[in-house]
């Protein structure tokens, strides 16, 4: 049970006194009724309320999935660049029953992909814990292509874990265990539908079309470290030229977003992450 004031408030209406105001001008109703009281007590499960005899999609939480493009950042306020908020529909900017939106984990200006915005701090705290060892899987398109051998070094390293040096003010770390594969698309085939999607295509060169990005490989980690996926292939002596986050726990990237684009979670979705 919530109040009618603070639960419209919060879904976009003004402040209390302005709440207070609709509630006096009979523009609001509770399952076809008018309510004039700014302290009545509604069930935000089962009540019907309607402004202006338009229903209000009543929310304590709102998960949104985007397919973050580059050149934007995972901030609610830059004095430099677009943020992830930015892209939001005004509709969304605004604070929610549960809090405000943040994002559950961040992805760097120049990497794309499955980013989760909410309100749910709860689960944001258990999929981001240490302890929870919650996989994230990249696609990850590197500067220097590889043979059989070298892959099979990177699938030995990576599976056991190794050390990553110090980068600038971010300390050394023992990367715990991870699983590569290279194996992502044959001749002939396309990418998974999570890595596909929405791909953006490199900048072209002089005289040359633009295409797709080069994947060299998947790359799941059970952890969250500071630039952790550039600094593990940077200790193997290569570099990251394209990342794009495709999964966390269970959820899957939907193909359908373009870059840029978001839509809010179903439930069946929501119960993936949570899992």
């Amino acid at each position: 049970m919530e109040r009618i004031d603070k639960i419209l408030s919060h879904h976009g209406f003004g402040s209390r006194k302005d709440v207070k105001k609709l509630l006096r001008d009979e523009r609001v109703t509770v399952n076809g009724k008018f309510v004039y009281d700014s302290g009545f007590q509604l069930d935000i499960e089962n009540d019907v309320v309607c402004v202006d005899d338009e229903e209000i999609r009543l929310q304590h939480d709102v998960y949104i999935m985007m397919n973050k493009c580059q050149d934007v950042v995972c901030a609610n306020k830059d004095g430099e660049h677009q943020t992830v908020f930015d892209l939001l529909d005004e509709s969304l900017k605004h604070k929610f029953l549960g809090g405000d939106l943040h994002c559950m984990g961040r992805l760097d200006i120049d990497t794309e992909g499955l980013l989760i915005l909410t309100t749910d701090g709860k689960l944001t705290h258990k999929l981001l814990s240490p302890k929870t060892h919650a996989p994230k899987t990249y696609a990850v398109g590197l500067r220097d292509s590889l043979t059989e051998e070298e892959k099979q070094n990177y699938k030995e390293k990576f599976s056991k874990g190794f050390w990553i040096d110090r980068d600038q003010n971010e300390a050394g770390f023992d990367a715990q265990p991870a699983e590569i594969q290279f194996e992502v698309r044959n001749e002939g085939e396309s990418l998974p539908p999570g890595v596909q999607a929405g791909l953006s295509p490199t900048p072209p060169s002089a005289g040359t079309p633009r295409s797709a990005p080069k994947i060299d490989c998947l790359l799941t980690i059970y952890e969250g470290k500071f630039h952790q996926v550039k600094r593990m292939f940077a200790q193997l002596g290569n570099e990251v030229v394209y990342l794009k986050r495709v999964k966390m726990g269970q959820l899957e990237l939907d193909p359908a977003i373009p870059l840029g684009g978001y839509r809010e979670l179903t439930k069946e979705e929501v119960e993936l992450l949570s899992k």
